[in-house]
């Protein structure tokens, strides 16, 4: 009897010792998880006021840190161009491309392609040239994936239609464009690439949430997009708000210049919640980016 006690009496003092270390794990939380865990447990429409109220927030601090706005401009293609780079990286490291879509390398391709056309006739400055590497690089990217990494793409898993996007962005392009001096042609196009832009990284996404696990080199490209999207649509905004509406006027009259601000806000909307959960898996420490469903 007393081997008996004394055993069970070591297994409650175990059990107490476990329960104890569990408790002061959470009570060793940092202050960023507690916030996530907070965060985590409010619904949906506090959520969304939250992404709101963060995003405003980041508006007034970049006004204040950042003079000239069209920095703003320049970094987001900046970023852009560096997530392209991770991209690269994968591929000729790794020598496969998993988990890309090559459908969203394409759809970047094409607006990319028709943004420079506009640039070379209607104003050509340092945004062509940082498309054109742009373009250069997404267009060898599209070759990795359709020739010499061919049995490691997910073809199965990138099933999004491009006609989906394709044919809404150029209805609208012909409904709503720019109403400037240009031959009318070269005002769709403009449009067309500006609503192609907003839209273009849903077969990404689509890839992403078929398969719910996100490696690290595309999670850092999707943020890098994210990121990219957050500062195109923060140039626009301020610079609204510096000319106290004077840049809707130069834009042209109509809907135009309220689509370009929607285009801009919509394709960082898309983004915002991927880019929680990698902020999320990046202060958690894990390499691999689990998406919850419904994400994305």
């Amino acid at each position: 009897m007393p081997l008996l006690y004394n055993v069970r009496s070591s297994s409650r003092e175990k059990a107490r010792e476990e329960e104890e270390g569990i408790e002061g794990m959470k009570a060793t939380k940092t202050p960023i998880q507690v916030v996530s865990s907070w965060v985590r447990r409010q619904p949906p429409k506090v959520k969304a006021f939250l992404a709101v109220v963060s995003g405003m927030a980041a508006l007034v601090l970049l006004r204040f840190i950042v003079h000239d706005h069209d920095n703003l401009f320049v970094a987001a293609e900046a970023v852009h161009s560096i997530g392209i780079s991770v991209l690269i990286y994968k591929l000729m490291k790794e020598k496969t491309c998993a988990g890309l879509s090559l459908k969203s390398q394409e759809l970047t391709a094409i607006f990319l392609a028709v943004r420079l056309y506009c640039s070379f006739v209607m104003e050509y400055d340092i945004h062509t040239i940082l498309d054109l590497a742009t373009l250069g690089t997404t267009l060898w990217v599209i070759f990795m994936i359709r020739f010499k990494l061919r049995p490691s793409y997910m073809e199965e898993k990138d099933n999004f239609a491009l006609y989906y996007v394709l044919v809404p962005c150029a209805v609208l392009a012909v409904l709503i464009h720019p109403s400037t001096s240009h031959n009318i042609l070269n005002r769709i196009s403009w449009a067309f690439c500006v609503f192609l832009e907003a839209v273009s990284v849903l077969p990404q996404l689509r890839v992403m949430q078929n398969t719910k696990i996100v490696e690290p080199f595309t999670a850092h490209y999707v943020f890098a997009l994210g990121v990219a999207r957050f500062l195109s649509c923060a140039h626009w905004v301020l610079q609204v708000l510096d000319t106290r509406g004077g840049m809707l006027v130069a834009l042209g009259y109509g809907l135009w210049p309220s689509m370009v601000l929607i285009s801009e806000i919509v394709q960082t909307f898309i983004l915002a919640d991927f880019c929680y959960y990698y902020v999320k898996s990046v202060i958690g420490g894990q390499l691999v980016l689990r998406l919850p469903s419904g994400v994305v």
